[in-house]
């Protein structure tokens, strides 16, 4: 290592107040980010940490999964 480059420093975990994780849930809800895309525009680190949000503070039902039926192919 180079003694200009200083170590890098761990992040810790961030506390998000109850306000910001719900505007992010509406945001998501809404249809106008992805998770994906919330969590690349707001720095959140955690991959599932937006879906942690959605399913204990948004307004969809989790506990139904959706099924795809494909059509029959001939």
């Amino acid at each position: 290592m180079k003694h200009s480059e200083q170590p890098r420093k761990k992040r810790t975990q961030r506390d998000y107040n109850l306000g910001f994780k719900l505007a992010i849930v509406a945001q998501v809800e809404k249809g106008e980010l992805t998770y994906k895309q919330a969590q690349k525009a707001y720095g959140i680190q955690g991959r599932s940490t937006v879906l942690v949000w959605l399913r204990k503070h948004g307004t969809l039902d989790w506990s139904k999964p959706i099924q795809h039926q494909m059509p029959k192919s001939k």
